[in-house]
């Protein structure tokens, strides 16, 4: 009988171990709660593992309260017409940033540049800024560039968490004020107004055909 209670408290350490091992070898991925958002706590690292877009707002939000931006704010969860953040630039301008959580290998779309583009008229805004844990498509980068509308990748966002680390604050400004990447069309391209531009011609050739 001792015997085979000796079995029993081995068999039950044994296996207490093993699940205690599993669990220390399991990535601790923090809770909202776990979250502070302090920037300078705050690596690309835990952008990546953050649960939704709502964290990513709330660290931008407190990232621009720490550069000593005037006017900011962040904007309601639902019906915030495209921007997540609004803040004034040092030249006194308004400007609304749209920020975009996404996984490394899944690049923002042209939504975006479409929905911060059309906040701007509603929050008063001159400027408009998109920011993303991940790169973004060629046709995004084209609206964008022909918009006016800055962009902002996963490289500048790192770029900026390590200079803001670095107390860099003007260095970082420098990053999200600098003009945007623009794409002009000559004078004569703009003033022509017989140049056809993306023309579905399936659909003229089916309309002839009817």
């Amino acid at each position: 009988m001792l015997y085979l209670v000796l079995i029993l408290v081995l068999a039950s350490v044994v296996v207490i171990t093993i699940l205690l091992r599993q669990r220390t070898n399991k990535a601790v991925i923090p809770s909202k709660q776990e979250f502070d958002f302090n920037p300078l706590h705050i690596t690309i690292e835990d952008i990546d593992l953050m649960e939704d877009g709502s964290d990513f707002e709330m660290y931008l939000y407190r990232l621009f309260l720490a550069l000593g931006y005037k006017g900011v704010y962040k904007t309601v969860g639902s019906r915030d017409f495209g921007a997540d953040l609004v803040f004034i630039d040092r030249y006194g301008t308004r400007n609304v940033i749209q920020a975009k959580r996404y996984g490394i290998n899944n690049p923002v779309g042209i939504g975006a540049v479409q929905e911060i583009y059309s906040s701007m008229r509603f929050y008063k805004a001159k400027k408009s800024i998109v920011i993303a844990s991940t790169s973004f498509t060629g046709s995004c980068e084209t609206l964008a560039g022909i918009n006016h509308v800055k962009l902002l990748d996963r490289n500048d966002l790192i770029h900026i968490i390590t200079l803001f680390k670095q107390g860099e604050v003007e260095k970082v400004k420098d990053i999200i004020e600098t003009e945007p990447r623009m794409i002009l069309e000559s004078w004569s391209e703009y003033t022509d107004h017989h140049r056809e531009i993306k023309k579905d011609r399936k659909a003229e050739k089916l309309v002839q055909n009817t």
